[in-house]
C-alpha cells in the first residue's frame, strides 16, 4: 500500500461539506489532516464531522509540514492569492473552479506550479465522469455522423440574497459559476480553439453581477455551440450533440448524484435508442486523478501529464474572458 496523501482543506464551504470532503474521506490512500476556516466554529464543526484537525486562519494550515496537498474551496476572488501562497510553500493544489477570476492570474499560477514541479488542478469534476468519455467514443465511432452543433445549459433557481455568488468583490456572477460548465463541455467536444460569435449577460437589479447569460461559439472546423447558464431559471443541466445522422442528448450532465445511472438518448429520423451507463462518483474520480498525478510527480519529478490539464485551464479562462468582453449587457430580470 502506498503512503497516504496528506490533504488539507482551505475553506469550510457548502461544496466541500456536501461533495468533496465525503469523497476525500472515503478514498483509500488519502488522509484528511486538517480544515481551515476564518470562523473557528465552522472549522470545529467540519473537523468533528470528518475526523480531522480544525485550524482557524488559512496561514496556519499553509505552514503545516504534515500536509502534501490542499483542496481550496474559497470565494472565487480569494483563489489567486491563496493558491499562490500554497504553491510558494510547496503544496500541490486542487482548487474549485474557476481557478482564478482572470486569465492573467490563471496563467501566472500555472507557470508557478510548473516552475516548482507541483500539481495544480482546477476542480471541474464533471469531465472525470465516464459518461462523457463514452459519448466522445460514440462521436468518434460515427454514431451520430459529423458533429455539427452543441447545445449545453446549466441553470438553477435564484440563490439566497447573501450568497457569495451575488457579491462582485468576491468574484461572483453566473458566467464564472455556472457558465464554466457548458464552456468546458464545448471545449471537450469541439476543442479549445473556439471563437466567440456572440454573447449576452443579464445583470441582477441588486446583485451587481451577471445572473444569467448565453454565448454562441464557433470551432475552427465550423461546428457551433450554443450555451446557456445562470441562476434565475428552473433547474437544468443537459447537452445535445447534433450530428449529420442523429442527435445525442444527456440530461443531469454536470452534477449527477453519485448513485444515478446516466442515460444517453440517441434520436434518428425514425428510431430512438437509450443507453444506461453505470453510476459514478465524479468528485471521487476528480480527486483520485489529482492524487495520482501528485504521487507520480512526487515519485519522478516529471510532468505526469499535468501540462495538458494546465493548458486547458488557461484556455478556459481566456474563453470566459472573451465571452465577458463580447457580451451585450442587459440590466434587470425578464418579466415573469
Amino acid at each position: 500500500m502506498s503512503v497516504p496523501l496528506r490533504v488539507g482543506v482551505l475553506g469550510a464551504s457548502s461544496i466541500a461539506r456536501r461533495r468533496t470532503l465525503p469523497a476525500l474521506r472515503d478514498l483509500p490512500d488519502i488522509t484528511v489532516v486538517a480544515i481551515a476556516s476564518r470562523d473557528r466554529k465552522k472549522a470545529d464543526d467540519f473537523a468533528a464531522d470528518f475526523g480531522c484537525a480544525a485550524v482557524q486562519g488559512y496561514e496556519q494550515l499553509i505552514e503545516r509540514e504534515d500536509i502534501d496537498a490542499v483542496y481550496v474551496s474559497l470565494p472565487n476572488a480569494l483563489h489567486y492569492p491563496w493558491v499562490r501562497e500554497l504553491l510558494t510553500h510547496g503544496k500541490h493544489v486542487l482548487a474549485e473552479k474557476p481557478l482564478t477570476t482572470t486569465p492573467q492570474d490563471t496563467a501566472e499560477l500555472v507557470r508557478l506550479a510548473a516552475e516548482r514541479r507541483l500539481v495544480l488542478r482546477e476542480n471541474v469534476a464533471f469531465v472525470h465522469h465516464g459518461l462523457h468519455r463514452r459519448v466522445a467514443e460514440m462521436v468518434a465511432d460515427d454514431r451520430i455522423g459529423e458533429l455539427r452543433h452543441v447545445e449545453a445549459s446549466f441553470c438553477f433557481p435564484p440563490l439566497p440574497p447573501t450568497d457569495v455568488r451575488y457579491q462582485a468583490d468576491l468574484g461572483g456572477g453566473a458566467l464564472l459559476d455556472t457558465g464554466i460548465y457548458p464552456v468546458r463541455l464545448a471545449q471537450y467536444f469541439l476543442g479549445d480553439e473556439l471563437t466567440v460569435a456572440g454573447a449576452a449577460l443579464r445583470e441582477g437589479p441588486e446583485a451587481g453581477v451577471d445572473v444569467a447569460g448565453s454565448a454562441l461559439l464557433v470551432a475552427t472546423a465550423g461546428a457551433t455551440a450554443a450555451l446557456t447558464f445562470g441562476f434565475e431559471h428552473s433547474y437544468g443541466a443537459k447537452y445535445t450533440l447534433w450530428g449529420s445522422k442523429a442527435r445525442l442528448t444527456v440530461d443531469r450532465a454536470f452534477t449527477p448524484p453519485h448513485t444515478m445511472s446516466p442515460l444517453i438518448r440517441i434520436d434518428e429520423q425514425d428510431h430512438a435508442e437509450e443507453i444506461v451507463l453505470p453510476a459514478e462518483h465524479q468528485f471521487a474520480n476528480s480527486i483520485a486523478s489529482f492524487a495520482d498525478a501528485v504521487r507520480r510527480t512526487q515519485a519522478t519529478g516529471a510532468d505526469s501529464g499535468h501540462a495538458a490539464w494546465a493548458a486547458t485551464t488557461v484556455r478556459t479562462a481566456e474563453l470566459l474572458a472573451r465571452i465577458s468582453e463580447a457580451a451585450v449587457r442587459v440590466s434587470g430580470r425578464t418579466q415573469s
